[in-house]
């Protein structure tokens, strides 16, 4: 899905003084484009860069993931992932980051998650407890990869469905009130 990896976004974010990291950022964004049909790239800047928009060399990148995975989750073909690091790096690194993209989707889903209901609701539940992930130091670290391996895959799929159940909730956000006939 993505073009732009995880270490190229994490450097932006830094050199934009970010107080997200780009797991998180990525994570909003997901939430944000689950709940709001006009969720502008505007809009997503606003929420993880302190001045509200990125230098002209930083905003095409960002501007690649915001259509990438807007893309991503309006296709057919299933092809969203979460923004995460390397498989090279270690396995408590990207732990943590997929805890920070769930608690970023999590904001960008908005305060009104306890609202949900059906599919929706049990996929926000289950990404919230992944908030809490950590690496299991009593387990090897294969099935260390194995348990993350697949919370990425719960979370890639779930955020999915989430997306796709929620499409009633954003039509109905995009259509303006009607007017009063008096």
């Amino acid at each position: 899905m993505q073009a732009t990896s995880y270490a190229e976004i994490q450097r932006v974010l830094v050199e934009e003084r970010s107080i997200t990291e780009a797991a998180e950022a990525h994570g909003t964004l997901a939430g944000s484009l689950c709940t709001a049909m006009a969720y502008r790239f505007e809009d997503w800047l606003l929420e993880i860069l302190p001045e509200g928009r990125a230098r002209p060399e930083f905003s095409t990148t960002l501007r690649e993931l915001y259509t990438d995975t807007a893309d991503a989750l309006e296709g057919l073909r299933m092809e969203f992932h979460p923004l995460l690091p390397d498989d090279e790096q270690p396995i408590g690194a990207r732990t943590a980051a997929l805890a920070q993209w769930c608690h970023g989707f999590l904001y960008g889903l908005g305060s009104d998650v306890t609202a949900m209901q059906g599919d929706v609701k049990e996929v926000v539940g289950d990404l919230t407890e992944i908030t809490h992930a950590e690496v299991d130091r009593t387990d090897s670290e294969e099935s260390n990869e194995s348990a993350y391996a697949e919370l990425v895959e719960f979370v890639r799929v779930g955020v999915q469905l989430v997306f796709d159940e929620l499409a009633g909730l954003r039509a109905q956000a995009a259509t303006p009130p009607q007017e009063p006939l008096h």
